[in-house]
């Protein structure tokens, strides 16, 4: 028999179809408005200090392999995983009350969730966007995040509206750009970083104001993304961009890159917050014992 007694509904109000499929689930259900209501009408008031283990949220997988579910998220993943993950950008990079960042993801994903919770622990400001994800560039303009976590998508959509305007740019203005990208690639590349002392006052600038201009690290994770696209990126915003792998399960935190990492198609070594064990699924040929691609 299941645990499940009450649902609560968020809509105006419940629907007699809803009652019927709740009756024949053996569930009651309440509205929001109702549970606010029972909560004035409690003649006790008691509240119990959470523990590091209890569940604060479900949050459902999509089912990607396998069927969807939903994971008990603790406030130790929670605390454990945000901590790891800014713990790996380094003593220079980790966010404090200086910082901030733009929330646009949805905050059901445990990216989302990892971050927030960064911003919980460490003060980092936290700035939602207006609800208007083809207006995101104007939020980010006035926020002027140091953080900017995102999804490949993202990031390709901006790699190629920059694109765009190299291969527009003719004479000149065509020639300095193209020098400048060639310079940075190749100075990046051989170990010295991914500022310029010249090109990105007279080129990069204005391509870095497309973040707000004060971006001082970059996350991107939930995906693959190519290795020529984060390559240009951090030479074109002047900031690192970490690549990482997580799974629900860990609240997005699993493993990350290094900032300074020039490596490309790696997600880094494991975060603190957990262990990984290689085991064989011969059915598919991945043996602990092969050797890397």
């Amino acid at each position: 028999m299941s645990q499940l007694k009450n649902l609560i509904v968020f809509e105006n109000e419940i629907t007699e179809e809803m009652k019927n499929l709740a009756s024949e689930a053996e569930l009651t259900l309440y509205t929001l408005e109702e549970v606010i209501f029972k909560g004035r009408e409690a003649e006790t008031k008691t509240f119990n200090e959470p523990t590091p283990d209890d569940c604060f949220a479900f949050s459902y997988t999509s089912g990607t392999t396998g069927d969807p579910k939903g994971v008990k998220l603790s406030h130790k993943m929670g605390i454990m995983s945000s901590s790891a993950v800014n713990f790996r950008c380094g003593p220079k990079l980790e966010m404090t009350e200086e910082d901030s960042y733009i929330s646009y993801l949805p905050a059901a994903h445990s990216f989302e969730q990892c971050i927030f919770s960064m911003s919980v622990i460490t003060g980092l400001k936290c700035g939602f966007f207006a609800g208007d994800i083809l207006k995101l560039t104007e939020d980010i303009s006035i926020l002027k995040p140091t953080l900017f976590p995102s999804v490949p998508r993202l990031f390709n959509r901006i790699y190629g509206k920059i694109m765009d305007g190299v291969k527009a740019a003719t004479g000149i203005k065509g020639w300095l750009v193209n020098k400048a990208i060639a310079a940075k690639l190749h100075n990046y590349k051989n170990g010295l970083g991914v500022t310029h002392g010249i090109y990105d006052k007279l080129v990069f600038k204005k391509m870095k104001q497309m973040l707000g201009g004060n971006v001082k690290v970059m996350i991107t994770g939930s995906a693959p993304i190519a290795g020529e696209v984060l390559e240009f990126l951090k030479i074109c915003f002047c900031a690192p961009i970490t690549e990482g792998y997580g799974m629900t399960e860990t609240m997005a935190g699993s493993c990350l890159t290094f900032p300074d990492d020039p490596q490309t198609g790696v997600v880094g070594g494991p975060l603190q917050c957990v262990k990984i064990r290689l085991r064989d699924i011969p059915e598919m040929n991945y043996m602990s014992s092969s050797n890397p691609p």
